[in-house]
């Protein structure tokens, strides 16, 4: 039996997974939490095989409840699940020890599928973001990730990692530094973050620069 614990703040979304999931046989939820400190109390007391994670859950972002999940229990596995765009999580959230990344647009079929994977210690992506990734299949690790990020978006990106402020990163480019704030503003609305440090991790994680 593989034992699953659902982490997300909304009551009728992990209601409809437990019961997706529960209409396998060989499938129990065995705990649902709503934020990231019931999740870690839960872990004290329980020991599922998978914990669905949401990545917007309350408390700690997803990416650092990951990386203090894999710290804490090492042998839980987690798979994650967002509203977000693949394109957005899908290879920082697995760089930070996730077995898988499931956005909630996908088939519920999905679900099973990557609850089922994710338990036996196998990665669970789509077919779709397997593509996009370009994983290399030897190793199961991504090799490269590419952003839909403009060439002068990246440029901007490369000069604010480099640790330039934007009056800097204008007279390099030969730009006003009007246009640079906007573009910083583009990059972190892309990135989903609304603050340079963040937006500089997020960056990295996703091999932007």
């Amino acid at each position: 039996m593989i034992k699953v614990l659902i982490a997300d703040n909304h009551p009728i979304v992990r209601l409809g997974i437990k019961q997706v999931l529960e209409s396998s046989s060989d499938i129990e939820v065995i705990a649902d939490v709503s934020t990231t400190s019931e999740l870690f109390e839960a872990l004290e007391k329980v020991t599922p095989d998978v914990v669905m994670l949401e990545m917007d859950i309350p408390e700690i972002n997803g990416i650092a409840t990951l990386r203090k999940l894999k710290q804490e229990f090492p042998n839980v596995k987690s798979l994650m699940y967002s509203g977000q765009s693949e394109d957005v999580y899908a290879l920082s959230t697995i760089r930070a020890g996730a077995f898988g990344y499931l956005s909630k647009t996908a088939d519920l079929d999905y679900v099973i599928t990557a609850v089922r994977k994710v338990s036996e210690g196998n990665m669970f992506i789509t077919n779709e973001l397997a593509q996009r990734l370009a994983f290399d299949e030897g190793t199961q690790k991504p090799r490269r990730f590419f952003r839909k990020l403009s060439s002068r978006e990246v440029e901007v990106l490369k000069l604010l990692a480099s640790g330039k402020r934007n009056k800097e990163v204008a007279e390099g480019l030969n730009l006003n530094e009007k246009t640079v704030s906007t573009y910083k503003a583009r990059l972190m609305k892309k990135l989903n973050v609304d603050n340079l440090v963040d937006l500089l991790q997020q960056a990295k994680a996703l091999e932007l620069y």
